[in-house]
């Protein structure tokens, strides 16, 4: 399971600025995007009837991704390409499967650009093998965009919640806008830096767009949509960041089974012995601040964004700027590399590997 709940970390300062008294610095916009939905009017949500409103669009959506919990078996095909430029590995085609039997497991496979991985789910005891025990950055975006794209109700519920309607290929949206609970409430126009954003189609219950991070976008089409019951997957996710698509994913086929081959489910002998298979665990965000004290007030906070994938020995890799265009992009990349990423591995459980999201605050002077 790919979760997108977002742990939020603190360093440096976190959200919060050092005091520079009435000339504190402005913090600048976040780059305006075709996919950046909101700019306009945002509406704090902070009344409890309010909240639950959004907290149940919120688990709408999420319903319609939650094809384990239907209780059928069903084989999907996936196929998907990756145009990333170089920033991120393995670049090229890709084909994936995912067979799930609620009476014995899922079983998935994936495989592109000289990389391969066939994992196996059975009994709560996980098995794989492959290429590499770790998850490459591209193919858990993949799996990451297709099963738990929206964070829970429980998970949210103590975040700050903003929303904000918007018009996606002529649909009227809803955008909800979630930060961590530190976060100041207000009305500002516009989506904030630390803000996620999920803009769902009110009358369908179904997610439009999605970007955990500025800069960096899945925008989904229903054309022809495959469905699992009551479950609706998306025909066709794009993946862009900075305005440049870097990832295209295709439902190829759903198909409800009677019952999967269970010759599936048999962990093989290199499974057996192999080292633990990685779970791909929640998002973090980490707020670093560059050296903000040593500017004179009156300045102004540029905010670069570096997405990378956190491995479970605490490297950062595949790390890339959401901002390839701002003059600190590439200090922003040097410096999140630099950093040991949090590692969310509990002591005698799987390792983990983790999206990763350095909002680092670069301050021009006046």
């Amino acid at each position: 399971m790919v979760s997108k709940r977002v742990f939020w970390l603190l360093a440096a300062g976190g959200l919060s600025l050092p005091s520079f008294g009435q000339d504190a610095p402005k913090i600048a916009p976040i780059p305006s995007d075709p996919l950046e939905l909101v700019t306009g009017r945002v509406k704090a949500v902070d009344t409890p009837g309010s909240r639950e409103a959004i907290l149940q669009l919120l688990d709408r959506a999420r319903n319609s991704y939650a094809l384990r919990n239907a209780g059928r078996a069903y084989d999907l095909r996936v196929s998907f390409t990756v145009d990333s430029g170089g920033q991120t590995q393995y670049d090229g085609a890709w084909q994936m499967e995912d067979l799930f039997d609620p009476r014995q497991g899922l079983h998935w496979t994936a495989t592109g650009a000289g990389y391969s991985t066939t994992q196996i789910h059975v009994e709560d005891k996980f098995y794989g093998a492959g290429t590499s025990t770790t998850i490459p950055l591209r193919l858990q975006e993949a799996r990451a965009a297709l099963f738990d794209p929206i964070p829970s109700a429980a998970n949210a519920v103590r975040d700050l919640i903003r929303t904000s309607t918007a018009t996606f290929n002529g649909v009227q949206v809803t955008c909800v806008l979630l930060s961590g609970s530190g976060s100041a409430a207000t009305a500002m126009p516009g989506r904030a830096w630390e803000e996620s954003e999920e803009c769902i189609d009110p009358q369908s219950g179904l997610l439009q767009v999605q970007s955990q991070a500025p800069g960096r976008y899945y925008a989904y089409d229903y054309s022809n949509a495959p469905k699992l019951g009551g479950d609706v997957l998306p025909r066709k996710v794009t993946i862009t960041e900075a305005g440049r698509i870097v990832s295209k994913i295709f439902v190829d086929s759903l198909t409800e089974l009677p019952a999967a081959d269970p010759n599936l489910f048999v962990p093989t002998a290199e499974m057996k012995a192999s080292a633990p298979v990685i779970a791909m665990a929640e998002a973090q965000k980490i707020v670093l601040n560059s050296g903000l004290g040593a500017f004179a007030s009156g300045g102004t906070i540029h905010p670069v964004c570096v997405f990378g994938l956190a491995t479970p020995t605490g490297q950062l890799v595949e790390a890339h700027s959401l901002q390839p265009s701002d003059p600190n992009s590439q200090a922003a990349v040097e410096a999140a590399t630099r950093m040991n990423p949090p590692n969310p591995t509990q002591p005698g459980g799987r390792p983990q590997q983790h999206f990763v999201f350095v909002i680092e605050r670069f301050v021009s002077s006046p």
